[in-house]
């Protein structure tokens, strides 16, 4: 089990549950516009937020989203030890450094001394463009063990100087390289992990790429926060991070399962299953629901739901822990989601 990290009103590792974040990608002189985002962001779900701190105006943001959200806020520090410095002294929860760039030791250890004093945490983030070069040397580019060194090394300099609210992150976008680096980093620390895939890309290919990378470590017990990078509206990180955790039965919700539909389909199984998941996207409930084309893919098949439908010619069943209850005709959605209301009271 991973230490305890705490991180405003969030606490990461210990057992804690893993918790969805994103990054803010408005501009940094836009503060309204980087507001507006927070404010998105948390009513999708997201646990905690991180913005990019790259010159000493990027500094307004911070009171700004500090008083408009109520979730931890993380500077993203790069190559200005002193915009850490300042960025703790401005009130964020948690700071995130790359070794690789942050400086000289003596450069770091300031930036350590301060979120000491303060009780903020770090956040060691490492990722394959930003190993030292005598690493990358060493090990022959950008290895497994090339990110797992680099991270230790700064770890090590924040032990020495009596510190140990420590997250860690060793990102590639390369996925077996991250999913082995993660493991190794598994076994030389316990402080709790961020996963990632760096630079995943698109919605699309990169909520794939994120799914296999994370969800490959979160089977295996490793991790303690994640983030699903990809080049898109970041509240589809948070949607998508969320999913991740939901399939993996990691986070309560409502799970759909619906079948891939064929010629024997006598409803349109498309359209309903993805207005049954629109619906129940929100709802604060632990339930599996079973959209079922036709009756051999119906209530045997999808048995372990908790309730679902079933198509039939000109109708639907609905059934509830694989048993039918009743026939259905009319707006299959709305009597579909009339029971889960139900059921939720």
């Amino acid at each position: 089990m991973t230490k305890k990290v705490k991180i405003g009103s969030l606490t990461m590792g210990g057992g804690s549950p893993v918790s969805v974040q994103s990054m803010l990608c408005a501009h940094y002189y836009d503060i309204e516009g980087n507001v507006q985002q927070a404010v998105e962001l948390e009513k999708a779900g997201c646990e905690l937020v991180r913005v990019s701190v790259p010159c000493e105006q990027a500094l307004q943001l911070i009171p700004a989203i500090k008083s408009s959200v109520s979730i931890p806020l993380v500077a993203d520090i790069h190559f200005d030890p002193s915009l850490a410095i300042r960025s703790v002294e401005a009130g964020v929860d948690k700071v995130r450094i790359n070794p690789g760039n942050i400086g000289s030791d003596a450069m770091a250890t300031r930036v350590i001394d301060c979120c000491r004093d303060r009780g903020v945490p770090i956040r060691v983030g490492v990722n394959s463009g930003s190993v030292e070069k005598e690493l990358l040397q060493m090990y022959g580019g950008p290895t497994a063990e090339a990110l797992v060194e680099s991270a230790l090394r700064h770890v090590r300099l924040i032990e020495e100087r009596g510190y140990d609210q420590i997250v860690v992150a060793i990102k590639s976008s390369n996925i077996p390289t991250m999913v082995s680096a993660y493991r190794l980093m598994a076994k030389k620390c316990d402080y709790p992990l961020h996963l990632g895939v760096t630079e995943a890309g698109t919605v699309r290919m990169g909520t794939i790429k994120s799914a296999i990378g994370i969800g490959s470590l979160l089977l295996d017990g490793i991790g303690d926060t994640i983030r699903v990078s990809l080049t898109g509206d970041p509240v589809k990180e948070v949607e998508a991070g969320r999913d991740i955790l939901l399939a993996l039965g990691l986070r309560k919700g409502v799970e759909i399962v619906s079948c891939p539909t064929c010629g024997r389909t006598e409803i349109d199984i498309i359209s309903i299953a993805n207005e049954v998941e629109r619906r129940t996207r929100d709802l604060k409930m632990d339930l599996k629901v079973a959209v079922m084309g036709c009756v051999v893919n119906g209530p045997g098949e999808a048995s372990n739901a908790d309730i679902g439908i079933a198509g039939g010619k000109d109708c639907a069943v609905l059934f509830k822990n694989g048993r039918i209850v009743r026939k259905l005709t009319g707006d299959y959605v709305d009597q579909l989601l009339s029971e889960i209301h139900r059921m939720k009271n």
